[in-house]
């Protein structure tokens, strides 16, 4: 009989809690969040033509070489995979790291073999998440070129995006100017 008098509040204490915590407190952070920042709230999906092309938070890969190219991504089985956000783990004296380093400069050279310019290391170099959606304008820059040549337009028009599709410094401190990937393509998509 003790048992049983402790056993139904503690069931009644589960319950409200668990409804507390697993339904009301969620809903009420939902519900603010769909009032304050509906499009973060919503995965920052960017959609052009009517169609979601992908979220402005993370990375998509790209080969053609009329577009930009995104910084590699460690995530797996699938790059830029966002259900597993991890870096390689990969330190500086790791074979496997410097292997895959000169794989991607070469991959960057054999598509614009007359470009001599140092490759940018965010071009070969994975981010922490592994979903960097970003470039540097260093690597902006070093593609800039290619992407001119292949669509046929001058590199004064190509580096015109990339500076209008810049974002500065978070809070105008923290991390460097970056340029959208996915933004930058969209924009050269539509661009006349």
């Amino acid at each position: 009989m003790f048992a049983f008098a402790q056993f139904l509040p503690a069931l009644r204490m589960l319950v409200v809690l668990s409804v507390l915590t697993g339904v009301a407190y969620p809903l009420l952070v939902t519900g603010v969040a769909q009032l304050a920042f509906p499009g973060p709230a919503n995965g920052s999906l960017i959609v052009a033509g009517g169609k979601t092309m992908g979220s402005s938070l993370i990375g998509q890969p790209f080969d053609d070489p009329k577009y930009f190219w995104s910084r590699p991504s460690a995530t797996s089985p699938q790059p830029y995979n966002a259900m597993s956000s991890s870096g390689s783990n990969q330190g500086a004296t790791n074979p496997a790291l410097a292997d895959s380093v000169t794989a991607r400069i070469k991959a960057l050279r054999d598509a614009d073999p007359g470009n001599a310019a140092p490759v940018p290391v965010d071009l070969v170099t994975a981010s922490g998440s592994g979903l960097d959606p970003h470039i540097s304008i260093a690597a902006a820059a070093y593609q800039a070129p290619r992407v001119a040549r292949a669509r046929g337009v001058s590199i004064d028009k190509v580096m015109a995006l990339v500076a209008e599709h810049t974002e500065g410094r978070t809070l105008a401190i923290i991390g460097e100017p970056r340029v959208n990937v996915l933004e930058l393509n969209l924009a050269l998509d539509t661009a006349r």
